[in-house]
């Protein structure tokens, strides 16, 4: 019967065995929702207050600054979040994590000065860089093997989804009011996660057996007998007792060695792929195609898309695999972008291009396709797949502050690699960039589909095509 499988000879209904594993994925993802309106504030918000009829007059400089503090304070908010994790638990510093995205929204209600709105950006920068660190591996800890990629791929479809309900809403909303609805989407993270269990994985390293199975009962159902999913847990936890997980024990194994060459390299195309500088110039494209969309709903027409194939994503990365979908994803945006820089240089050079404005429009949206099934949201499941419970929390902080130093220095480059390069250079470095990430994701990154953590363990320690490139 479909839907059903054997569990020590008992028949179980597989999707209701998930149904706890879905929800608490569910629910921690309402703060990705947050994380997604803090990015896209600036976006809708920026334009009104640069209008002469603004209750806060600011410059073009002044708003780089307001946008750009969210990804400095994401950098100071990656690395301290591990170790708090780690003493902690998972849920408690997801749910600690609420204050500072709170805090941050009541004093932009409130500010009156332009020094209030900067500091609330890097306060919520810090929640934002906490939390990227601390979502991926919550959630990779409490899914089994068969749902871990759809589960840990819904990270970025509820991030896309705060993008796209920021566009909307900052569009019909004003100031205050838009601010309101940001801090809401807090609360309704607080109120359902309070009710989920802690990951089992965190409870077995700190010797919490009968609540770690208890977690498991919740979250596998309650047939389900989790003696075997314990056994690999403490299995790996003594694996690594002898271990300190500090920076220089990610270097000294060869499993987390290839771990970490994998998710840095993951982060760092995701980030030059330069996708920060396409969203950042969605309207001047859509302008300049000769198209008569207005700007804000070129905006949600983008964040529309990169939603839609985020969920489409989630649906299929477990059944196609990490890898082939970061070779077609890379490749693909590639060639995206060399049309993308072609359109320009023709456009630049004087040639006619009446006959080309489907081509930005075309290459823009099999963009961002192509980005949102692949490395969009892979890098952030790698890092919640790739390391050990002891060395996750110090290596995902790492990766997300790479990460959010690699977003502030695209976003605030761009413009003038733009004016001293022109557009089609600028859009062709990003398109060599993602030809070389092909060749990476062919070479270093292990294929992670159907396997246990201790199989992924095993894969890294003997290497993947590694072996045969030395």
């Amino acid at each position: 019967m479909e839907g059903m499988g054997m569990i020590n000879g008992v028949p179980v209904r597989q999707d209701s065995r998930k149904l706890w594993q879905y929800l608490a994925t569910i629910s921690v993802c309402i703060m990705a929702v947050g994380i997604g309106t803090a990015m896209a504030w600036t976006s809708p918000v920026l334009p009104k207050l640069y209008q002469a009829d603004s209750w806060l007059i600011i410059t073009p400089e002044q708003g780089s600054w307001v946008g750009s503090l969210l990804a400095l304070g994401a950098i100071a908010g990656a690395l301290p979040s591990g170790p708090m994790a780690d003493k902690l638990g998972r849920k408690k510093s997801l749910l600690l994590l609420s204050a500072p995205f709170l805090l941050s929204w009541a004093i932009i209600i409130l500010a009156s000065r332009l020094w209030l709105i900067m500091a609330a950006r890097f306060l919520i920068g810090i929640g934002v860089g906490a939390a990227c660190v601390l979502m991926p591996i919550y959630v990779s800890e409490i899914a089994e093997t068969s749902a871990r990629g759809t589960l840990c791929a819904l990270f970025q479809v509820f991030l896309t989804v705060g993008i796209l309900l920021a566009f909307i809403l900052g569009s019909v909303m004003n100031y205050t009011e838009f601010a309101i609805v940001c801090a809401l989407v807090e609360l309704i993270f607080l109120a359902s996660f309070v009710w989920m269990p802690e990951s089992p994985v965190w409870l077995v390293n700190v010797k919490r057996e009968s609540e770690a199975k208890s977690a498991l009962a919740i979250l596998r159902g309650n047939i389900y007998d989790p003696s075997e999913e314990l056994a690999e847990m403490r299995r790996a936890m003594e694996a690594m007792t002898s271990k300190n997980s500090s920076v220089f024990d990610l270097i000294r194994s060869p499993a987390t060695r290839r771990a970490m060459l994998a998710t840095l390299g993951c982060m760092f195309f995701q980030q030059m792929s330069g996708i920060n500088a396409v969203i950042f110039y969605t309207t001047t494209i859509f302008e300049e195609s000769g198209s008569s969309i207005p700007a804000d709903v070129a905006s949600i027409i983008v964040a529309l898309v990169q939603t839609v194939m985020s969920a489409v994503a989630a649906v299929i990365v477990d059944r196609a695999g990490r890898k082939p979908l970061l070779i077609l994803s890379s490749g693909v945006m590639s060639v995206s972008l060399v049309a993308l820089g072609l359109y320009f240089k023709i456009k630049d050079d004087g040639g006619d291009i009446s006959t080309l404005g489907w081509l930005p429009l075309t290459s823009l949206t099999l963009y961002m396709i192509v980005f949102s099934v692949g490395m969009g949201p892979i890098p952030w499941m790698l890092m919640g797949e790739l390391f050990t419970a002891e060395t996750k929390a110090i290596a995902s902080g790492l990766a997300v502050m790479l990460n959010w130093f690699l977003v502030f220095l695209v976003t605030k480059t761009y413009p003038a690699l733009n004016q001293e390069l022109g557009a089609d250079a600028t859009f062709w470095m990003f398109a060599v960039i993602m030809a070389i990430a092909v060749a990476f994701t062919y070479f270093f990154i292990p294929e992670t589909k159907g396997k246990s953590f201790q199989e992924i363990q095993d894969l890294l320690q003997n290497g993947t095509r590694l072996k045969t490139t030395v």
